[in-house]
């Protein structure tokens, strides 16, 4: 009796159009929420052993290696929101992140600083950026490499 060698080619499955590893998206800012920024300064720049940065816009950043601590005091405007409160991400190629976010229909609805957050727009800060959200409504953010806040 013969056998049969049975030869099965390995599938390959086809790779995603590769991005250039310079413009792979970087998480580099967790945002907090918080209602009083010199006590929530004081106590994380205790708890961290960091000097924080105050910066306008009732804000200070902890430098936490590659991803910045940045507290917001939104007292002036609202009860703090006890978690982050987006997800902030580099890019090369913003007009390129925003074409993506457009194709998935999942630009944020929420205006950003009295803007279209789903609109690229220079923050009062400095920042080019668009916010976004995924299925599960967490909020994400791109910003331009080169105008982020602190370079």
């Amino acid at each position: 009796m013969t056998t049969k060698k049975r030869t099965l080619k390995k599938r390959r499955s086809r790779p995603l159009k590769q991005t250039r590893a310079s413009d792979v998206p970087r998480l580099f800012r967790i945002n907090i929420e918080v209602g009083n920024l010199a006590e929530a300064e004081n106590f994380y720049s205790k708890l961290l052993g960091l000097k924080g940065r105050t910066q306008a816009g009732s804000r200070c950043y902890f430098d936490c290696g590659s991803v910045m601590l940045q507290v917001v005091d939104v007292s002036s405007v609202r009860q703090p929101h006890p978690a982050a409160k987006a997800l902030y991400f580099t890019v090369n190629n913003l007009d390129g992140a925003f074409a993506r976010a457009e194709a998935l229909n999942c630009l944020t609805r929420d205006d950003v600083h009295g803007v279209a957050g789903s609109a690229i727009s220079v923050r009062p800060w400095g920042e080019r950026s668009f916010y976004a959200e995924d299925r599960w409504g967490n909020p994400l953010c791109f910003v331009e490499a080169g105008t982020v806040y602190p370079a």
